[in-house]
């Protein structure tokens, strides 16, 4: 990631987790490796384009990386850096917040 950062952490955060793409594959890859198809099921909704455009731009940022087997057919494997496990404690906090929100807020 060669580009100016923002002064404040908070809009560095989101900068990098900035759509709710990124947050379901993060929320995907920090149960450990997947391929690129194993993505694409477990993200409901994503389309292809999106999410390869999603796994590069995390690549970029250092989130993510990507190893090709010279197989045939190639097979691509997506594992979160040190960087992308950091942010799992961010994750389990949206996730004790999303489930409090839903009790609050469900139709009894």
């Amino acid at each position: 990631m060669n580009r100016e950062l923002p002064a404040c952490p908070v809009e560095i955060t989101l900068m990098l987790i900035s759509n709710r793409w990124k947050v379901l594959i993060l929320r995907e890859l920090i149960a450990g490796t997947k391929r690129f198809g194993e993505l694409k099921k477990s993200v409901a909704g994503i389309s292809q384009k999106v999410l390869t455009s999603n796994l590069r731009s995390m690549e970029e940022d250092g989130l993510v990386t990507r190893t090709v087997f010279p197989e045939v057919p190639p097979r691509v494997e997506y594992t979160l850096t040190d960087t992308g496990y950091s942010l799992k404690p961010l994750l389990n906090a949206m996730v004790l917040w999303g489930n409090e929100y839903k009790e609050r807020h469900s139709l009894k």
